[in-house]
């Protein structure tokens, strides 16, 4: 039977990027004169992926993602069979720590229930339409798993991959953020959006399916693009 210790890495990885990530954007991005704004939100999205990366990559891999595992597997760094398990345990951490994140933010009162979820058109922070939302998910995920594939070559300086792959999920979201709030990850998104329908904000539940398909796409090119580029093709 196979050993449950990686899912439980995947589900508590994915807590731990929601409450981070999400939990800063909610609580503190905003906060009166003190608030860490765009890059600060940036910034913990990355550190939740280098942080945990270490605690617990060497046990499942540290994928938090569903775009990634699927990536990974499309340039033969991950097994089918596991694939559906991962994806379930990286969904249910989102959703625990998105309700985390409510039950926190909504001790204050005048709390209006967002948990930064993700969103296009009349949904996008700054009013990017679909095509934009969807070629910026496509293209920023697509490079999210080739710095990850890339990062994790046996050929690449050992030790140092959650370093690169942290700060490359530092840079998507300084530039992706105004344009969909930044997903990347069909986990991070679905946790906050069923949470805010839960509690009576189902507008980003609407939409959840595009941030399921986009970086899915985006992260198949990406892992597909790098298998190929790291193979031999030699004339």
């Amino acid at each position: 039977m196979r050993s449950l210790n990686p899912l439980a890495a995947e589900f508590i990885g994915t807590f731990w990027l929601v409450l981070g990530g999400c939990g800063s954007a909610v609580l503190a991005a905003a906060f009166p004169e003190h608030g860490i704004h765009f890059v600060g939100v940036a910034l913990a999205f990355g550190l939740t992926v280098l942080t945990m990366a270490y605690a617990v990559g060497h046990i499942s891999g540290g994928h938090f993602n569903p775009a990634v595992t699927l990536g990974l597997w499309a340039g033969d760094r991950f097994p089918a069979k596991d694939i559906v398990t991962y994806i379930i345990a990286q969904v249910l951490g989102a959703c625990f720590a998105a309700a985390l994140i409510y039950l926190i933010a909504s001790g204050k009162a005048g709390y209006d229930g967002h948990l930064a979820s993700n969103g296009m058109a009349a949904l996008s922070p700054g009013g990017y339409s679909y095509t934009a939302g969807a070629i910026t998910e496509i293209a920023a995920t697509a490079f999210f798993l080739f710095i990850i594939m890339g990062a994790t070559d046996g050929r690449a300086p050992a030790g140092f991959a959650p370093i690169a792959i942290g700060l490359g999920l530092t840079l998507i979201h300084l530039i992706t953020i105004p344009v969909t709030n930044t997903s990347v990850n069909p986990a991070r998104s679905t946790g906050p959006a069923l949470i805010e329908a839960a509690t009576g904000h189902p507008a980003a539940l609407g939409q959840l399916w595009l941030f399921w398909v986009f970086p899915i796409i985006g992260g198949l090119i990406g892992g597909a693009v790098y298998k190929w580029l790291g193979t031999d093709h030699t004339m």
